[in-house]
């Protein structure tokens, strides 16, 4: 874990350096991730994950075509049955005294 300084500066881990090829004197951007920040070296045209902007957006569509395929299939499956049923669950561990 990395602590930020009162210059706002951080400290990068080794082991992470490492795995990403980050050198000392690299540069690298900070982008906007939902509720988090990703650090990218600024000198790479793919994502952390290897792939480019093209290739994610062919995984997006084959993802999107299989729920459609799954929504189409009709309604939502059944779980098997469990031995009990949703209205016990608010009598178990009750006495007639309560």
């Amino acid at each position: 874990m990395s602590k930020v300084t009162d210059k706002f500066q951080i400290t990068l881990p080794r082991a992470l350096a490492e795995r990403y090829g980050i050198r000392p004197g690299d540069e690298v951007r900070f982008e906007a991730a939902n509720e988090a920040i990703r650090l990218v070296p600024a000198n790479r045209s793919v994502s952390a994950a290897g792939l480019d902007v093209a290739a994610r957006l062919r995984l997006f569509d084959a993802a999107t075509a299989r729920q459609q395929a799954r929504q189409a299939e009709g309604g939502t499956r059944r779980a098997a049955s469990r031995g009990w049923s949703r209205a016990e669950l608010y009598d178990r561990g009750r006495s007639d005294a309560d």
